[in-house]
Parts: C-alpha cells; structure tokens; sequence
C-alpha cells in the first residue's frame, strides 16, 4: 500500500473524528453566550464529546456519514488514473480504520432503493459521493478535503428557486424561513447552515459544497451574519431546547447568477458535529 492512500485514509478519519480549532473557538463563543442553561449544557458536552473523539480518533457522531470528496487543482498540476485509483482505495480504508457505519445497501437498483438487498456488513463497500473539481488558486498544489456528511441534514435539506424580486432582502428573507424550519426538523441543533446561490440544482448545490469546504467560523460575512442573527432570534436552541444558540455559523457561497426572475438556493442545516472535514495537500 502506498503512502499516498495511507494519507487519504487518515484525512477521512480527521474528518470524521475531529474538530477543527475555529470550530472549537466557535462552540466556545457560543457557550459563554448562551444564557438557556440547559442549552448551555448541551453546547458544552458536544465540544466535550469532539475533544474525546479527537484523542480517541473514533467518531464524532454514530451516522458517520457519506464521503464527499473536493478536489482543487493547480494550473501547473494535473490528475490521472492513479490518483482516482488512490482517492478511492484511500476511502476504502479510512472507513476500515474509523471506522465507518455499515450503510452500503446491497443489489440492483430496485433492491437499492426500497433496501430489499440488505446491508453490507464491511464499512469500505460505502460508495463516496461524485467527486467535485475546482481550480486550485495555489499553482503547484492539489489540494483534497473530504467532508463526511451525514443523513439526518441530508433529510432537512433543501434545493428550491427564489424569486428575488430584484430585492436581495426577499432572498435573504426566504433563505431565514427555509432555514427556521429546517432547524426545528433536524433536531441535531446548533447547525451550521450551509447555503449555495446558482443557476441551476447542480451547481446551488456545488457552492453549497464549496461553502462547506471553506467555511471559516472565525469570519462571517455581512450576508452570513444576516443570517446567522435572524435565525438565532427564532427561540430553537440547542436540540430544540430553547435558547440564543440555533446556528453556529453560516457559510455561504454566491456564484455567477442569470437574468432571470428566480434564483436557485440549496440549503442544509449541518448538524452540530458538521461539517464534519479535512483537507490533504497532494
């Protein structure tokens, strides 16, 4: 095995083990805060619990999530064969060594979809997702993050247009109420809201990704702010219990927008481990 697949596996178990420091300058923040005491409460045992996991290298949460894989490539860089080979042995084996749920659901497409063909039993038969490639603004780098995305955010999220009205405040305000019920439905609160702004699903949703792979919790901008506040006021609280604490952060990401009428926005409520990532210079 080379050592290259042996880095790729270790960044999935990064990924799904540990937090990352503005994460926990985030949960911090939050928890001096946070006037609920029984939200306080909660707060403080998820960072306790990511501190645990983090020594231990064993998962953040039970769903350990589906692998999602961003590649950004140097102008003076290329990929091939080999490296798709790598990324996805490199997989294979940070499930084993994580180790991943057992979430591989077994047969065609119909025994797929209504799970007539079981479950596989090893956590490396868990297909990733579709890789997504970006330009790297470094020349001389590759730069790989996976995000380990789990399922109840999955369930909660939503890819729907906006008509903006030629007002960004009807975005923005649509965007508050998609994401007030989203919160209340996931339960798995604080979230950090994920939010891409294109032309079309595939590409809302590939900004939403890029959101996810380069959030910063240490720096929000006015638009994310926006949110973020709004959605606070709402009264959620950590798991639903009440409190000033509903949304960690948002990351946002706008693309290139047509002249049209709508706008397409997808949103997931991450749930309080997510997102859940790491990232490998190749």
């Amino acid at each position: 095995m080379n050592n290259r697949v042996e880095q790729i596996a270790d960044t999935l178990v990064r990924a799904g083990s540990t937090f990352r420091d503005d994460q926990k300058r985030a949960y911090i923040r939050s928890i001096d805060r946070e006037r609920n005491k029984q939200s306080k409460w909660v707060l403080g045992q998820v960072l306790e619990n990511a501190k645990i996991a983090e020594k231990r290298l064993c998962p953040l949460c039970d769903d350990t999530g589906i692998p999602h894989v961003y590649l950004e490539i140097g102008s003076n860089r290329s990929i091939d064969g080999d490296l798709m080979k790598d990324i996805r042995e490199g997989i294979r084996l940070g499930l084993t060594k994580l180790p991943g749920r057992p979430m591989a659901i077994r047969g065609d497409d119909y025994a797929r979809l209504d799970q007539s063909g079981g479950l596989s039993e090893n956590p490396a038969d868990l297909q990733p997702a579709p890789i997504l490639l970006s330009e790297n603004p470094n020349p001389e780098e590759i730069k790989l993050t996976i995000l380990m995305l789990g399922g109840g955010p999955a369930i909660r999220g939503i890819t729907q247009r906006i008509f903006h009205r030629h007002d960004v405040n009807v975005v923005i305000d649509e965007i508050v109420e998609r994401a007030k019920t989203a919160v209340t439905q996931l339960g798995c609160s604080p979230c950090t809201l994920a939010i891409g702004i294109g032309r079309s699903q595939f590409e809302a949703t590939a900004l939403m990704m890029d959101a996810m792979a380069h959030g910063n919790y240490d720096y929000q901008s006015e638009f994310e702010q926006t949110i973020t506040d709004r959605v606070n006021t709402f009264n959620i609280g950590a798991l639903g219990l009440g409190g000033d604490t509903s949304v960690i952060a948002t990351f946002a990401k706008v693309g290139p927008q047509r002249a049209s009428g709508v706008r397409i926005v997808a949103l997931r409520p991450c749930c309080c481990f997510e997102p859940r990532r790491a990232s490998l210079i190749l």
